[in-house]
């Protein structure tokens, strides 16, 4: 019997777990499928060495089920090695996936991961490290650390993501002094945040202007007003509701190349939707159809 080409990495402990029906349905799929070999993780520390180990193996894709995150430290690795990956969205968001068109059902998903037509994409990396979405500093991976608390309480939904946000905003706002150049143009702001976009389809969700730059090659660098926590809260509604409005509630710079300084030397960043320390400077930039992506034929007409 041929081998599969294909190697389907499975982290149980993003977004839906192993053992909700849905996700049980799709282990059971991936089993009797013949095109594919399974890979169940249970702890996110496993996935690098499980996605090295499938690109030592010879698999021509690879497949990443799990939530963003999930999806970034597979495709970190991927960057330029030829080797194909494959989306199985099981995250709460899922923007990498819905971007591109991958359905978010996961028998339809798992027929795109294995047979779908492979096309281009490019990643944003920030001091050598990918993201596929977003990577910022201050308020947000703040979120990102309240968040992880309330999942543990209430279980992973949007909701509770929203939730997060309010919580972290009414009691942990902190505002940074940064030194921001754009494609050498550099300026001295104060913001809660500093949030890199490499996401159009993201931005547009949140109804952000920058879509059209970022789709041109360029990055997307959001930082919010200097205000207290009930105005960036209101504002944080304003984003999840809609009704944001571009100079009143953020401002936005968009170029090739940003590096963010700021007074603490070492601090969170996050990467789509997972916190790590970094030490700064922050360099960001893009790196063009860095990956190879199995999306539907009908996405893949719209991407090449």
């Amino acid at each position: 019997m041929t081998k599969p080409e294909i190697c389907v990495i499975l982290n149980a402990a993003s977004g839906k777990k192993k053992d909700a029906p849905a996700t049980a349905a799709l282990i059971d799929s991936i089993r009797n499928d013949p095109r594919a070999d399974l890979k169940l993780l249970d702890h996110p520390s496993e996935l690098d060495c499980a996605v090295q180990d499938a690109i030592a193996a010879g698999y021509t894709t690879i497949v990443a089920a799990g939530g963003d995150g999930t999806v970034c430290g597979v495709s970190a690795r991927l960057v330029d090695t030829g080797v194909a990956l494959g989306v199985l969205p099981m995250g709460t968001f899922n923007f990498f996936a819905r971007g591109l068109g991958i359905p978010e059902d996961p028998a339809e998903a798992l027929e795109t991961a294995l047979s779908g037509h492979i096309v281009p994409a490019s990643v944003g990396e920030v001091n050598g490290k990918v993201f596929l979405n977003n990577a910022s500093l201050g308020a947000y991976a703040t979120v990102l650390d309240v968040r992880e608390g309330v999942y543990k309480q209430w279980g992973r939904s949007r909701i509770a993501a929203y939730w997060s946000v309010i919580k972290a905003m009414l009691t942990l706002y902190n505002s940074l002094k940064l030194t921001v150049t754009v494609d050498g143009k550099t300026m001295h702001v104060r913001s809660p945040m500093a949030f890199v976009a490499s996401s159009a389809y993201q931005l547009e969700q949140y109804d952000f202007d920058g879509a059209d730059a970022v789709r041109q090659g360029k990055l997307a660098l959001i930082l919010a007003p200097d205000n207290n926590r009930i105005q960036l809260l209101w504002r944080a509604a304003k984003i999840l509701f809609g009704g944001i409005h571009r100079g009143e509630d953020y401002l936005m710079h968009t170029g090739h190349e940003i590096t963010i300084s700021a007074r603490k030397k070492r601090r969170l960043v996050a990467r789509d939707g997972e916190n790590a320390l970094m030490m700064g400077p922050y360099h960001f930039k893009i790196r063009p159809s860095a990956l190879h992506v199995r999306v539907p034929d009908a996405a893949a007409e719209k991407v090449t």
